[in-house]
């Protein structure tokens, strides 16, 4: 009985055996994977990264070459760890910490131990690597910056993170990817595809050659080649003009939608990410809490648009047909209502549209405001139609563009204010500070130079972007469609009056560029920040809008300057130059710009947080006051 049972057994083992294998060999249809068989060693073979120009041709980004040392950490056999270490320049606990890394990733598949050896480095350590069984050398290619300049709009490469790789196994530990700036957004179309060898292995794990003579080895794909919209020499000059001040310029191309200058201050060189010294230069810019140099001011930065706000709630203010240009509003000093003034001017007498505009009359846009918001006998209603003209010019949403990073800023609504006081239990005087681009108003300084690139097209945007072109391929068709405002066409003409008169009666006569029609707005952005948990005033910030010619423009711009008092003492000068950088290729307001590259801000920012009110000519400024 014992004999059959054994027998039985033995057979019955052998039939699911054979059943499996038939099984495998017949019925199954899952692929055999090369990239799963341990018995093959895999090598990549890292493509080129593909360059970045400006738009002008010029070479921003090439590539140099790396060297990194690799590691399969089940075929490492027992070495001279000291030598080792010395060739590598690192310490031994270092190299334990590397290994107990590598091999958590993987003990059988190679992962970077020692990235970006230099050139030195790696010619001395080549000779003897055949000593360090289950090391080898890579070669791949590091960043190559022709510049210092457009670190924020360049961006970085870097170690790919294990939950990217979790997510896109086209990475592997060790690949670099785009970290920021272009790198990042166009990462894909960079980076190309990498080629792989498949390399047999004996029963001893030793390498006996190329797996079925190599039919299956794939050559690298170069990445493509990319012109950005940026212009080199506008960015370069704008760096240099913000050079000891906060802040951010964004200067786009109003036919095409593409970015001319993306300045964000303080900066960094681009170079200072490349190598091996990436990690220890990166953790120091990371650290930098006060400045924040890797925080990109132009795309992220969400401030109170101040005065340039005002010639979009012109625009509305005529589309919802509550005011007429030439209605005329008396203006004493301030706005208002029941003997109480709901907010400061510093312009007195009477203004209609136009005047009101270049003279930036508070007290003449919170009436027009006010209008907007009542009209409708509702202020939820009427706050919801104002919010929606808002976000028709890119205001208060991602703009949808190809930049790495950004914020929505905050154009609110009815449900806004419901939420916050109560349904019905507000009005319109509760929110008269959207008026003059304050209150619960922001703007990021992309969505203002794109307000403005809208207002010089009289009605339409394209979205802003960066790229201009891709070797072999076009570039999205998205960024090639018209955006229209919901304003009609006819009711721009007055506002862009109002704002070249900016320039020739108003708050920026003394910006004036010989030859070219500017149309502006200047503006002062109140700055509060809590001490001890109390709201406190800083010095203002300084803004500015504009666009030039004023027909068939070439150059819409919008410039904030942290702390920079008024529009026209920092923000004007700077973006008057920017215009005529770009429009005349050279300066002949050379008194302005003396002016903007001998003065800092770095005292401001250096002020301790006294939580004294800031105060202009000896008077503090207690309401939102523009002053220009």
């Amino acid at each position: 009985m014992r004999k059959l049972l054994l027998l039985f057994v033995l057979v019955s083992v052998s039939l699911i055996f054979i059943g499996r294998l038939f099984y495998l060999q017949v019925f199954n249809q899952d692929e055999y994977n090369l990239y799963d068989d341990n018995a093959i060693r895999k090598v990549y073979d890292y493509p080129k990264r593909g360059y970045i120009y400006d738009r002008n041709g010029k070479l921003l980004v090439a590539n140099q070459p790396s060297y990194d040392v690799m590691v399969i950490p089940r075929e490492v056999e027992p070495l001279d760890t000291l030598e080792f270490c010395n060739l590598l320049k690192i310490d031994k606990e270092r190299f334990k910490e590397l290994y107990r890394k590598a091999y958590v990733y993987s003990p059988r598949l190679p992962s970077v131990f020692v990235p970006q050896l230099s050139k030195s480095d790696y010619a001395v350590l080549q000779e003897k690597m055949r000593k360090y069984k289950g090391f080898y050398i890579q070669k791949r290619s590091l960043r190559d910056y022709q510049t210092s300049i457009g670190a924020n709009v360049l961006g970085d490469i870097g170690e790919v993170s294990p939950s990217i790789i979790d997510r896109d196994h086209y990475y592997k530990m060790g690949d670099l990817i785009g970290k920021q700036g272009v790198e990042k957004s166009y990462e894909q179309t960079l980076r190309g595809v990498k080629g792989i060898k498949f390399i047999q292995k004996d029963r001893f794990n030793r390498d006996i050659g190329p797996y079925k003579n190599g039919i299956h080895d794939t050559l690298p794909e170069p990445g493509k080649d990319i012109h950005i919209t940026i212009d080199a020499e506008l960015q370069e000059y704008g760096e240099k003009l913000m050079e000891h001040k906060r802040g951010g310029i964004i200067a786009i191309e109003p036919s095409s939608g593409e970015i001319l200058a993306m300045v964000s201050a303080p900066s960094y060189n681009p170079n200072l990410l490349v190598g091996r010294d990436r990690s220890k230069n990166f953790s120091e810019l990371y650290r930098d809490s006060i400045a924040k140099p890797l925080f990109d001011r132009s795309l992220q930065a969400q401030y109170p648009p101040g005065s340039p706000f005002k010639v979009l709630n012109a625009l509305i203010g005529l589309q919802e047909n509550v005011v007429d240009v030439n209605e005329v509003i008396g203006c004493k000093g301030g706005y208002y209502l029941g003997g109480r003034r709901l907010t400061a001017c510093h312009h007195r007498g009477p203004v209609n549209m136009i005047s009101g505009i270049y003279h930036s009359c508070n007290t003449y846009f919170v009436t027009l405001y006010r209008r907007i918001v009542d009209k409708y006998g509702d202020p939820g209603k009427g706050t919801n139609i104002w919010s929606d003209h808002c976000k028709s010019f890119g205001l208060g949403n991602y703009l949808n563009n190809d930049l790495s990073v950004g914020q929505k800023g905050r154009i609110p609504s009815g449900d806004y204010y419901d939420n916050a006081y109560g349904e019905g239990r507000w009005a319109s005087t509760y929110i008269v500070s959207n008026a003059i681009g304050q209150g619960e108003v922001e703007a990021t300084p992309i969505q203002l130079a794109n307000m403005a690139a809208a207002i010089s097209n009289r009605g339409y945007y394209y979205t802003p972007h960066i790229i201009k072109e891709i070797e072999g391929q076009p570039i999205d068709s998205s960024f090639t469609k018209k955006n229209e405002t919901s304003i009609d066409k006819k009711f721009f003409e007055p506002v862009i009056e109002g704002m070249f008169d900016v320039y020739n009666l108003g708050t920026a006569t003394h910006l004036q560029i010989p030859d070219i029609e500017i149309c502006g707005k200047t503006g002062t952005a109140e700055n509060f920040t809590k001490i001890d948990g109390v709201k406190t005033q800083l010095t203002d910030h300084s803004i500015f809008v504009a666009f030039a010619p004023k027909d068939n423009p070439k150059i819409a711009i919008a410039v904030f300057v942290e702390n920079g008092y008024w529009g026209g003492r920092f923000a004007g000068r700077i973006a008057s130059l920017m215009i005529e950088k770009y429009i005349k290729g050279e300066i002949t307001r050379k008194d302005l710009e003396k002016w903007v590259m001998s003065h800092s801000l770095e005292n401001e920012y250096a002020k301790p947080l006294s939580g004294e009110p800031f105060k202009i000519n000896g008077e503090a400024q207690m309401q939102r006051i523009d002053i220009e």
